[in-house]
């Protein structure tokens, strides 16, 4: 199975979705690649959008290598095992955990618009991205959420790894993984179409979705 694109995978996830409706929850997409699916959620269960901001720390010389990931709220988390075979020391982990908080604080700044996050304390929080490959985004994102102190945690997404599937079932409190295969190669191999979603698409949604 693959999915056309990411409002298709967004509207097949929300059909495993709908129980939580009378919760009256909130959305959380992770941006950039999160937000269509999650939009898609939203609107099957009529439900607010909101953004969580995350961003993937990337090895020296190979960004697209995570080996962490940091949340909008300084919450960061770290793969020692891929540091560590990488030969980074703690230095540079700080100084790229600094210069991508700097990058993430700009981009939520542009998504909101000024605008103050919709408050999720007491309340169902569903988080969702376009898929799980380590799984150290959608973490982070969850770590930093549980601050603000939600009813509980949902975890969506429309494909991932098993392994990361089992360790975000040990942090939140329901995990919906449309399928898992093995071996996973990539979240973009089981899109037809996986391309890019940019910052202007990202702000698009939001207004779209929490329009009066």
């Amino acid at each position: 199975m693959r999915f056309r694109d990411r409002r298709d995978a967004g509207r097949r996830l929300a059909a495993e979705l709908v129980d939580l409706a009378q919760e009256r929850p909130v959305v959380v997409a992770l941006p950039r690649g999160g937000v269509p699916v999650a939009a898609e959620v939203a609107q099957a269960l009529g439900a607010p959008l909101e953004i969580f901001g995350v961003l993937k720390v990337g090895a020296p010389g190979n960004r697209e290598l995570a080996v962490g990931a940091i949340a909008e709220d300084g919450t960061g988390v770290l793969d020692p095992r891929s540091a560590g075979r990488l030969g980074m020391t703690q230095a540079m982990l700080d100084e790229a955990l600094e210069r991508d908080a700097k990058e993430l604080r700009r981009r939520v700044e542009r998504y909101r618009g000024g605008r103050a996050p919709v408050a999720v304390g007491g309340r169902t929080v569903i988080v969702v991205d376009d898929g799980l490959a380590t799984g150290l985004t959608v973490l982070a994102a969850v770590r930093g959420l549980r601050r603000r102190d939600p009813a509980r945690i949902v975890v969506a997404v429309p494909v991932g790894s098993d392994e990361s599937v089992s360790m975000l079932a040990e942090e939140v409190d329901r995990v919906v993984c449309l399928m898992t295969p093995e071996p996973l190669l990539g979240v973009g191999r089981w899109y037809w179409n996986f391309a890019p979603v940019s910052d202007d698409q990202v702000i698009e949604a939001l207004a779209v979705a929490n329009a009066p």
